[in-house]
């Protein structure tokens, strides 16, 4: 249990690192864009890395889609708008599966360590007391050693369970974060694209953006 804990603790601190720095490198191409075209040249070019990059090729995979479909397909049905908050909708949802992958370990070890902990130290006193009644034995040299072996189950539980907690907590706000800063770029992306901005091959600054909600 403590070997996967610490696996999990490294590979996703690692994968958090990397999403921050390629979420920062695509949103600084994104908003410096002169258009969607850019956009698809970069995520041609360094590949698709964090859950931003992979939203914004989702959705101009749904609009080159949309434009080319058959429309014999229940998939293809619906509106523009319809197609595309399904492909924005899809994208995030994986996006979050990814995100929460190990959590689940992570909440399991840290809520069942130190019962497994508290069950071996219970089985060890339990087993010391034996050994004393067989021998007859019950001065505090006889008791002390058992029990205090005992007692390191405990301490070896919480030991395994302290980082498990501390660890899920962390990763759990820093998904949070990320995915509320995700759906806000959604809306962004969608209203970009859904009022034909996309067709027009312009892309709107961030500043604009907001003069515009104002």
């Amino acid at each position: 249990m403590s070997t996967a804990t610490w696996y999990l603790i490294v590979i996703k601190s690692l994968r958090q690192l990397r999403i921050r720095k390629h979420k920062r490198a695509f949103l600084n191409c994104f908003w410096e864009a002169a258009n969607f075209d850019d956009v698809s040249h970069y995520l041609h070019d360094t590949g698709i890395h964090d859950p931003f990059s992979h939203l914004t090729h989702h959705g101009l995979r749904a609009v080159d889609q949309y434009h080319n479909r058959s429309g014999n397909r229940l998939v293809e049905s619906g509106s523009a708008d319809e197609f595309l908050t399904r492909a924005l909708r899809r994208a995030i949802e994986q996006d979050t599966a990814r995100l929460e992958y190990g959590l689940t370990i992570l909440a399991s070890v840290a809520s069942s360590a130190p019962f497994i902990g508290l069950f071996g130290t219970v089985w060890g006193i339990y087993h010391a007391l034996v050994t004393i009644g067989m021998t007859g034995q019950s001065g505090l040299d006889q008791v002390a050693g058992p029990v205090g072996e005992a007692l390191i189950m405990t301490a070896l539980g919480l030991a395994v369970a302290i980082p498990a907690v501390l660890a899920y907590n962390a990763f759990a706000r820093a998904n949070r974060l990320l995915l509320t800063e995700l759906d806000g770029f959604a809306h962004d992306l969608f209203a970009f694209m859904a009022t034909g901005i996309l067709s027009d091959h312009r892309l709107p600054t961030k500043a604009a953006l907001k003069s515009r909600g104002a």
